[in-house]
């Protein structure tokens, strides 16, 4: 059998201690530029409303109803008015609910979740009311100028989807996301967005 030599067991032992002490240096390393997943997530949240997209709105609103009776329009009745308003909407990712996963110092892979509309305004305070009725037996309300004004906010969303608004904030997201990762330091980013399964009901 073979004897180890003092000097074998210690260039063994040294050899040990040095790569322990490397791992433990490359491992606090990666904490401080970032390299881990809890470190990047931080870093995320801080930037959500870079990522924000937003689209402002100028419009006009056409309200006219009637006094019914068993669902039928009384003659004469009629109460309208118009609307002028100027509003925004905004729409983004929930970077709240966005997945890290590091592979190593360079390959970092994030899932995004579905974008979604996160704000609807109508500022209340450039509303205007243009060509409205008089009309003693069915006087204008305070609740129809609010229903005009929540019907609206229905259709604003709907045009602002049908522009693809949705498409804009997964892009805006994924250009912002990226940028802040290769700042850190990763140079193979992979940036997808989570499946969902539609519910059976």
């Amino acid at each position: 059998m073979r004897k180890i030599t003092l000097p074998t067991l210690f260039f063994f032992i040294t050899t040990v201690i040095l790569g322990i002490a490397l791992l433990i240096r490359n491992s606090k390393q990666a904490e401080e530029y970032g390299y881990n997943s809890s470190t990047v997530m931080n870093r995320i949240t801080h930037i959500q409303e870079l990522a924000l997209v937003k689209h402002n709105y100028t419009g006009v609103i056409s309200y006219k109803d009637y006094m019914k009776f068993l669902n039928i329009n009384i003659p004469l009745t009629d109460k309208y008015f118009l609307l002028k308003y100027n509003g925004y909407l905004k729409a983004g990712v929930d970077f709240s609910r966005v997945k890290i996963d590091v592979k190593n110092d360079s390959t970092i892979h994030v899932s995004i979740p579905k974008p979604k509309i996160l704000d609807t305004v109508i500022d209340e305070k450039s509303v205007q009311v243009f060509n409205e009725s008089e009309n003693a037996f069915n006087p204008i309300k305070i609740s129809d100028y609010n229903e005009a004004l929540i019907r609206e906010k229905d259709i604003m969303i709907k045009d602002a989807v049908n522009q693809g608004i949705l498409a804009d904030a997964t892009e805006q997201a994924k250009m912002v996301l990226k940028a802040m990762l290769e700042e850190m330091g990763f140079s193979q980013i992979y940036i997808t967005e989570e499946i969902t399964i539609p519910q059976i009901h």
